[in-house]
């Protein structure tokens, strides 16, 4: 995917957030990205937890936030990245690490609950599925889980 496309595909499957982007600033494999919106603000995208939140308000917040340790360690999942990678190997284009069951469903961040898909699924069906536990008050909701 494009950054075009990326932006499109946020925009249709997470708009209902309050998000308008226009310029994709990071991703990483995991199908995370860091967009900065139209009014300047700095959300992410963390499709494996089924969110899209504000992260600064601004360039010089945004800047302050990625010198954070902690930050940094959530946001390049290395250990994950390469456990996912000693068992599929590199991405495909236009692929990303996915966990079945999402993690802010319970879902393990464990090897056994990873898979590769397409990006573009992986931002609708994140979307969606938040959008849905957000119309349901928080209740549960069912689902059916993204294949390979």
């Amino acid at each position: 995917m494009n950054e075009t496309d990326i932006l499109e595909a946020v925009k249709q499957h997470w708009g209902w957030t309050g998000i308008n982007p226009e310029k994709v600033i990071a991703e990483n494999e995991f199908g995370n990205l860091i967009m900065q919106d139209e009014d300047g603000s700095f959300w992410r995208l963390c499709p494996e937890d089924l969110y899209c939140d504000p992260i600064a308000d601004d360039k010089d917040e945004y800047n302050e936030l990625v010198k954070d340790e902690e930050f940094n360690q959530d946001w390049f999942m290395d250990v994950m990245v390469h456990k996912a990678t000693e068992k599929y190997g590199e991405l495909e284009s236009g692929k990303k690490f996915h966990l079945v069951e999402p993690g802010a469903l319970g879902g393990k961040y464990a090897v056994f609950n990873i898979i590769p898909v397409a990006f573009e699924q992986m931002i609708k069906f994140s979307g969606e599925l938040a959008h849905k536990i957000q119309r349901a008050g928080g209740k549960k909701v069912n689902y059916t889980s993204l294949q390979e």
